[in-house]
């Protein structure tokens, strides 16, 4: 009855009050995981408005693209919110292109695209915008800050976004840069040199990757010095070879340790250290701008092409083999397997055999059949990444 309701007073042309309403309650099912519903009430009430207030429509497919990233469908959002933004700007309603411009970015955010969320933020003028919107840009420049090791950035943003909260006069809003801000005060990774290990802060890491140490980076796969870097993301074993060697720096890791770790064999036989000396040699070839890898008597070590440089390893703080996978869960959102493969680069075969794994391991777990499964953490830590319309879910509530 309350949807059919509403649908009559768009057909009625209500357009400010009903649509309102409309968005509202669409949001209010997305929270209460009614997604399908959700989406289905609002692409009624824009087929109410249809071509007679295409800016009414736009706001209704706004709507749906945010309960889209609610509910991690991150396929079509993009496409359908620059249309929506073509609209507002030619018509004039700025506030509203603000907001779906926040939203697209959000959505490249998700899929690791950092650089084109990037230049989604630089055309929002947003000192013009209400204080809710200045809240949501301020997080995702502090957000992309993060991700990026800018600290100071971060920071000097986050204040901003506070500042922004109290303006507003949300709670909610005040406790989700509060939230954030935590990010910045809690451990980002782990250190590990000459055989002792510590944790870092995001600052202690900017630092760490501005100074002229060579990281052996096991958060990105990358082995890094100063401006110069060698990836070896598409190269697990090598990377395995160099973690072990840059653990164990200065001294030297033995070869059935070596081949322990890069081919998981319990037993180093020749044929094991046949393989090894290939690797080894493939390792020091990817190296050579940065290092040198020298054979021991027992094995193989890692030395820095200037004496003057030490070796530590900067890892992630959970050794877990799918880590990625957590990382994204750790928003407490429900994710569908397709938008963790299309965040990771992936197959989707791949990310749900990992599902799988974790899912065994209780690590993570589903809700939902078939094309509807979707998978969470139990716990919900770390940095908030998503904004739902924080102004029409205060109004609802009072």
């Amino acid at each position: 009855m309350f949807i059919e309701a509403e649908i009559r007073a768009l057909a009625a042309n209500a357009s400010l009050e009903a649509l309102n309403r409309v968005v509202l309650h669409g949001i209010t099912l997305a929270q209460l995981g009614e997604f399908v519903q959700a989406k289905r009430f609002l692409r009624r009430a824009a087929r109410a408005f249809g071509s007679k207030d295409i800016v009414a429509r736009s706001r209704c497919i706004v709507a749906e693209s945010e309960i889209a990233l609610v509910s991690r469908n991150l396929g079509q959002p993009v496409e359908s919110l620059e249309k929506a933004i073509a609209t507002f700007e030619k018509h004039g309603d700025w506030t509203n292109a603000a907001h779906a411009r926040y939203l697209k970015a959000q959505c490249l955010l998700l899929i690791g695209h950092l650089d084109e969320a990037e230049w989604t933020l630089a055309d929002i003028d947003s000192t013009s915008l209400p204080p809710v919107l200045r809240v949501t840009h301020e997080l995702m420049v502090a957000e992309i800050a993060i991700r990026r090791l800018r600290a100071r950035t971060a920071r000097t943003s986050l204040a901003w976004a506070m500042r922004a909260a109290h303006e507003s006069g949300i709670p909610a809003l005040s406790a989700v840069v509060e939230n954030a801000s935590r990010a910045l005060d809690t451990p980002a990774a782990r250190l590990i040199a000459q055989g002792k290990e510590r944790l870092l802060l995001l600052e202690e890491v900017e630092a760490l990757l501005a100074s002229d140490t060579l990281v052996v980076d096991a958060c990105q796969h990358i082995v890094r010095s100063e401006d110069m870097r060698v990836s070896l993301q598409r190269r697990p074993v090598l990377f395995s070879l160099a973690y072990a060697l840059g653990e164990a720096w200065p001294g030297d890791v033995n070869r059935d340790a070596l081949v322990a770790r890069a081919f998981r064999a319990r037993l180093a036989d020749d044929s094991y250290r046949a393989r090894l000396r290939v690797e080894v040699g493939r390792l020091r070839t990817a190296l050579r701008p940065l290092a040198d890898v020298c054979t021991t008597r027992r094995g193989f070590a890692l030395a820095p092409r200037h004496e003057s440089e030490i070796v530590v390893v900067l890892g992630p703080l959970i050794e877990e083999q799918h880590a990625s996978i957590l990382a994204l869960l750790a928003d407490g959102e429900a994710w569908p397997s397709s938008a963790l493969a299309l965040a990771l680069g992936t197959s989707q075969r791949t990310v749900q055999r990992a599902l799988d794994a974790l899912a065994t391991a209780g690590k993570v777990q589903s809700v939902g059949r078939g094309r509807a499964r979707r998978w969470m953490t139990p716990a919900v830590p770390g940095f908030t990444t998503t904004l739902l319309l924080p102004r029409a879910i205060t109004r609802r509530v009072g």
